[in-house]
């Protein structure tokens, strides 16, 4: 069942947000107060009455938060080439709504604050840049220091950061190169930790310690984000893992090794996300271990589930939940591709490389290594991040400030190449201004955030903050899409994006409940799908799209598809669009018509958002140029939750 409403912007955040998600969108969280009323004394005096107040005692997430899981500094050694001038205090003030001046000498500020932030600067070399700039002897005696001391000095910063990213991939670093243990380092670290401290308002605004752990050998990107739950007193007993050998390692099974080694010795508690694939040339979901050649065994699926609840499913080099070439029958699929290559572009990308990328065919493998292992090493959540090398997690399509900070706004950035090699070129033009992790929690804090990340109950966005919704059980029916507290009955009937199914009742098939809400300031939303993923008898892996919601009156026919597009309302020449189509929330039930209780299956929910102009055709209306005729003037954004699982 889906309910339109031609409401403004504002109406919509004022009227359907609290009343459709539950939610306090307010910056400041609703709380329960009984004041001198003891609970229990109440609970026994009003046994069998319930709470006139439908919202008395509860307990679960009532709001999405939206924060950045993934941004660098002039503390990362390829943004400070890059030209990042930004240390860890701006780009926490920048999340927090300030205004701050760019590198490039811009002023720049979100239209609304982040939630949260991880400053994650790189492990290897951190604190590299400011050590290199500020002339260190042992590096400047060194060819290469010298040389990408001189050629950042004279304005070709984008030349040495390209060289530094292929020497650290091929393990070719100077002498004098930060490691653990150095004045240089150890001064890093402490510095971003001590950012973290003074930015975090517990209530206001979260502020994670972190770092990329940046496993790049041979070009290819396996980097982790690790997340610290706690504050510095836990998290400066410890230095980061690094992974240039002798003293670090590129293999996440060493990575992992780490985490456990360092929760113990700290009591901390921390995780890592999953860099997204699409760099990491067939890498980064594996069946075959690129490290050792042996197939994925029980204690790599394990560990890998155990320390990497979440993968980060958009970012701004591209898009990672599917591809057309792993899924031709969704017309959705081919969205923001990077696909030629790896991280440096010094290996070029193959076909059957596309499997082991994204997360669509992660989900498939893994319910098939489930069945071999009796444990899915590919259960993880998706959250959507920026890996802005600009110190400015900034990708709304209006406010896009780019990779790094030589593709901060200019005229000709769309036109010059992003990354070239004799094997490849990406130009600026195909930068993805993306994204953004929602997360599902009781409170804006370390903590709260935390927990709801290790409980996969968050969902990517590739920069709209429109909320979505999804529950999965066996009891729900459609009425239960006219509850103005979705929430409420979601909890009770069923489990959260993240969660889990297992034996089906007989004769039941799983009913999910899915709403989504639109950005009170974005564009309406075009449809609601569910992504159903299973290993059929034959252990073969497949998948299915079925749109589940639509807008505009459209029919979703027996095949589960609505063929009738949603229009474009897109002014390119002026960088407009309008909300006269499309819908400002959606609601529905749905139930699986095809399923088998006897095999394993995945479901999760992509929200998708009628046509709005691309970043490029801002910069295009706003510098008054002529973009590269294959450059993608429009764009649908989107959202993706964390998937539910049935296991038999």
């Amino acid at each position: 069942m889906t309910r339109l409403f031609a409401r403004s912007a504002a109406a919509l955040a004022n009227t359907c947000a609290a009343s459709l998600f539950a939610t306090a969108v307010a910056a400041q969280d609703v709380t329960t107060d009984i004041g001198t009323l003891d609970r229990e004394a109440a609970e026994k005096a009003f046994p069998a009455e319930p709470p006139y107040s439908p919202y008395a005692g509860r307990n679960f997430p009532t709001r999405p938060y939206f924060g950045d899981t993934h941004t660098h500094t002039s503390y990362s050694m390829d943004a400070g080439a890059f030209g990042a001038r930004l240390g860890p205090k701006d780009a926490y003030r920048f999340a927090k709504g300030e205004e701050v001046i760019a590198s490039s000498g811009q002023r720049a500020k979100l239209s609304r604050p982040l939630d949260f932030l991880v400053v994650s600067d790189h492990s290897d070399g951190m604190g590299f840049f400011p050590q290199l700039m500020g002339g260190d002897p042992t590096l400047l005696a060194t060819p290469q220091g010298r040389k990408w001391f001189d050629e950042i000095n004279s304005g070709q910063g984008a030349k040495a950061a390209i060289d530094i990213i292929t020497s650290f991939g091929k393990g070719q670093m100077p002498k004098g190169f930060p490691t653990p243990g150095t004045s240089a380092y150890r001064s890093a670290w402490r510095e971003t930790i001590k950012a973290a401290d003074e930015a975090n308002e517990p209530g206001r605004f979260t502020a994670f310690i972190g770092y990329e752990w940046t496993s790049n050998a041979g070009g290819n990107n396996l980097h982790r984000n690790v997340i610290w739950r706690d504050n510095g007193a836990k998290a400066s007993l410890v230095e980061p893992f690094t992974t240039l050998p002798p003293v670090g390692s590129p293999n996440p099974r060493d990575l992992w090794k780490w985490m456990a080694v360092t929760e113990e010795k700290t009591g901390a508690e921390i995780l890592a996300i999953a860099h997204n694939g699409n760099l990491s040339n067939g890498r980064m979901f594996p069946i075959i271990e690129s490290f050792n050649g042996k197939r994925i065994d029980r204690e790599y699926a394990e560990n890998r589930v155990r320390w990497e609840p979440l993968y980060e499913a958009t970012q701004i080099k591209g898009d990672g939940e599917t591809h057309p070439f792993l899924s031709p029958n969704d017309e959705f699929a081919n969205f923001e591709r990077w696909d030629k290559g790896n991280l440096d572009l010094t290996e070029v990308k193959k076909p059957e490389m596309l499997e082991f990328e994204y997360a669509r065919s992660a989900f498939k493998n893994g319910l098939k290594m489930e069945a071999e292992l009796g444990v899915n090493p590919y259960k993880f959540g998706l959250v959507g991040s920026t890996d802005a090398h600009t110190g400015l997690p900034a990708v709304e399509e209006d406010n896009f400030f780019g990779k790094t900070s030589s593709s901060e706004p200019s005229a000709d950035r769309a036109m010059h190449p992003f990354i070239k090699t004799d094997k490849a070129v990406i130009m600026g033009w195909e930068q993805t201004a993306s994204g953004y992790a929602g997360v599902w929690a009781t409170e804006n804090t370390r903590e709260a955030i935390f927990d709801a990340m290790k409980r996969r109950e968050t969902f990517a966005t590739t920069g709209p903050r429109m909320a979505v919704r999804f529950f999965g059980g066996w009891d729900f029916e459609p009425g239960d899409a006219n509850d103005r507290l979705p929430a409420r009955v979601g909890y009770t009937k069923g489990v959260p994006m993240g969660g889990d199914l297992n034996n089906a009742p007989n004769g039941k098939a799983p009913s999910f409940l899915v709403a989504a809400l639109k950005d009170p300031i974005g564009a309406n939303l075009d449809r609601i799908q569910i992504t159903k993923g299973w290993v059929g008898k034959d252990g073969q892996s497949q998948e299915r799209v079925y749109d589940v919601a639509v807008s505009g009156g459209r029919q979703i026919d027996a095949d589960g598809r609505s063929r009738e597009a949603v229009g474009n309302t897109v002014d390119v020449a002026n960088a407009t669009w309008s909300n006269t189509i499309g819908a400002g929330e959606m609601i529905t039930v749905w139930k699986d018509p095809d399923f088998d209780p006897a095999l394993r299956a995945f479901y999760y929910v992509r929200v998708i958002e009628i046509p709005t102009p691309r970043w490029t055709a801002y910069d295009a209306k706003y510098y008054g140029v002529k973009m590269p005729s294959e450059a993608a003037m429009t764009t649908t954004e989107r959202a993706y939750t964390s998937p539910i699982w049935y296991t038999p």
